[in-house]
């Protein structure tokens, strides 16, 4: 029986969407048929522990490098073309395609027939720099495919390929869970338990780092309170920016407004969505488009949960939006737009409940994960 051999650094229980969309769909492959190869998420005893249960509890193989990152080195490519053979896989499907797809010759030459790669955000900036551009070219000349998020990412990426490689790309994104994250998940026990019941809530779920925009909404909230005065705005996730928002918070005087959760176990996240009345995420682009949003499957996920959305403008965020039906795209930071959007939508139950019911007909409609699981096992 021909077998997949799944290749990634994104996996759990290293936290993310991409690992819950890659072990997800490991899971609707056919487990029988699968055999994974990631990273180690973490080093320490107690992590170590954490990915020895998870991986015990997975019904097929998981074999851990004993690096955090793996890397297209001779001896994780010849680890790799071990496993290929061992387990008699015949296809193989790289979870980022920059720089795992470099291996893509030498497993084909250890007896692979297809090779899939997916790209993300990452490699849309790959293209744009002379060395990385050659080696994603590479790439897509040493794969049968490589999937795309959106419009955006596909364009920016296929002008660094040959012509064939190019016209092999297939849209594949992330897509959504529609039974994880709908407008029952628990929204009500998560604003019951923050004290929120009775305000008016903008969410944002995302990991705390400057191109996800939670500055911009903490500098739109001055805004926002004059139209909604007890607004509350909820940011949800961790991340290296948390200290620069709290003191952002304070110093726009609008602390006793916002609310930090902290990381948030992956399980809790529907509820914490539907603890929001409006999801706004007002993602910018930075660093001459190096820093850029591949698509914003938080988006996606809000529409499945029943709530409008507010999107920034960078890179391939707008792909998750329909204009004016499930949300808008606003320019990223600029501050009067987000408070505006927000704004109107936080005052406005019955434009909420519309836009929010054509999300999740949307998402049902176009990104549900089980109808892209089935493109993916055609690729395979």
């Amino acid at each position: 029986m021909d077998k997949t051999l799944i290749v990634t650094n994104d996996f759990p229980p290293r936290p993310g969407g991409i690992q819950a969309f890659l072990h997800s769909m490991a899971l609707r492959l056919d487990p029988s048929r699968v055999v994974v190869y990631a990273s180690t998420w973490k080093r320490s005893d107690e992590g170590l522990a954490e990915t020895a249960r998870f991986d015990a509890e997975q019904p097929f193989p998981v074999v851990r490098d004993r690096t955090t990152m793996l890397l297209p080195t001779p001896r994780v490519t010849r680890r790799a073309a071990g496993l290929l053979q061992e387990h008699g896989c015949r296809s193989v499907w790289f979870g980022a395609a920059a720089p795992l797809g470099l291996m893509a010759p030498a497993l084909r030459k250890a007896g692979a027939e297809r090779l899939v790669a997916t790209t993300h955000g990452h490699e849309a900036a790959w293209a744009q720099l002379p060395l990385s551009r050659q080696l994603l070219r590479r790439i897509g000349e040493g794969t049968d495919t490589l999937t795309y998020l959106g419009e955006y990412t596909r364009s920016r990426i296929a002008g660094a390929l040959t012509p064939q490689a190019a016209a092999r790309m297939v849209h594949l994104p992330p897509g959504v869970d529609e039974k994880t994250f709908h407008p029952g998940s628990g929204g009500t026990a998560v604003r019951a338990e923050l004290g929120l019941t009775e305000r008016p809530v903008v969410v944002c779920v995302s990991r705390l780092v400057p191109r996800k925009g939670q500055d911009t909404l903490i500098r739109a909230m001055p805004r926002i309170l004059a139209a909604v005065p007890d607004a509350m705005l909820l940011i949800v996730g961790g991340g290296p920016y948390r200290g620069k928002l709290e003191k952002l918070a304070a110093a726009t005087g609008v602390a006793g407004s916002v609310r930090f959760t902290g990381a948030v176990p992956w399980a809790e996240l529907p509820a914490h969505y539907g603890a929001g009345d409006v999801f706004a995420m007002p993602c910018r682009t930075r660093r001459g488009g190096l820093d850029v949003e591949g698509l914003g499957i938080v988006y996606l996920e809000a529409s499945a949960t029943g709530l409008p959305v507010v999107a920034g403008d960078s890179g391939g965020a707008p792909d998750a939006v329909l204009t004016g039906e499930t949300g808008w795209v606003v320019r990223g930071g600029v501050t009067e737009d987000v408070a505006g959007r927000v704004s109107t939508l936080l005052a406005d139950p019955g434009l909420r409940a519309r836009m929010g019911e054509r999300g999740r007909d949307w998402v049902a409609e176009r990104w549900r994960r089980d109808l892209l699981a089935e493109r993916l096992k055609e690729l395979l």
